[in-house]
């Protein structure tokens, strides 16, 4: 089990770089779908990603709740993601325009707080399965997280389990996530 965003937070300060790896890893995904939902290309959201990471190292010693992270990368993403599309609806503006773009900048394309509460939530849960023993792991991962679930058959198949054994076993597992995910809450 990886250890909790207080303890890589503290290791990163003593400047661990293996504990920076884990950060960047476990978040890499959450703030790159910040920026794509915000409407930005996979370059600019790459930007992002880059530019959060950086502003995390600039403020790392000044972050007093490392328990909050994922809130605060996520407020980082997204005015991050804000600020490039603004630069570029500006950089679009005909030069004459601009002083009356800066003006007129709305804000209509930020994401919804709904949306960012979901993908935070998301995270959370990848994060959780994560930490969940291989077999509870694989088996909700093929019963939750796949485009097309495969039957109980299939998955006793897959598994090496007996196929009256999935639905305990699938009870048992979502019991465990869900304490896992209390316990982060």
């Amino acid at each position: 089990m990886e250890p909790g965003d207080e303890v890589l937070i503290s290791a990163c300060r003593r400047g661990d770089e293996a504990a920076w790896g884990i950060l960047v890893d476990r978040y890499k995904r959450l703030i790159f779908t910040i920026a794509r939902r915000s409407g930005l290309d996979e370059e600019q959201s790459a930007d992002v990603l880059q530019r959060v990471y950086t502003i995390l190292i600039e403020r790392l010693d000044t972050i007093e709740q490392p328990a909050r992270l994922s809130a605060w990368l996520t407020g980082t993403a997204r005015r991050e993601a804000w600020r490039v599309r603004r630069r570029e609806r500006i950089a679009g503006a005909r030069i004459g325009d601009v002083a009356e773009a800066l003006n007129n900048v709305e804000d209509q394309d930020d994401l919804p707080e709904d949306l960012l509460l979901r993908l935070e939530r998301q995270h959370q849960i990848r994060l959780a399965v994560e930490a969940l023993d291989p077999r509870c792991r694989d088996l909700l991962t093929l019963l939750f997280l796949t485009s097309d679930p495969p039957s109980y058959a299939e998955i006793a198949v897959a598994l090496n389990m007996r196929e009256g054994a999935v639905g305990p076993t699938r009870a048992r597992c979502l019991q465990k996530l869900r304490q896992i995910l209390e316990g982060d809450s």
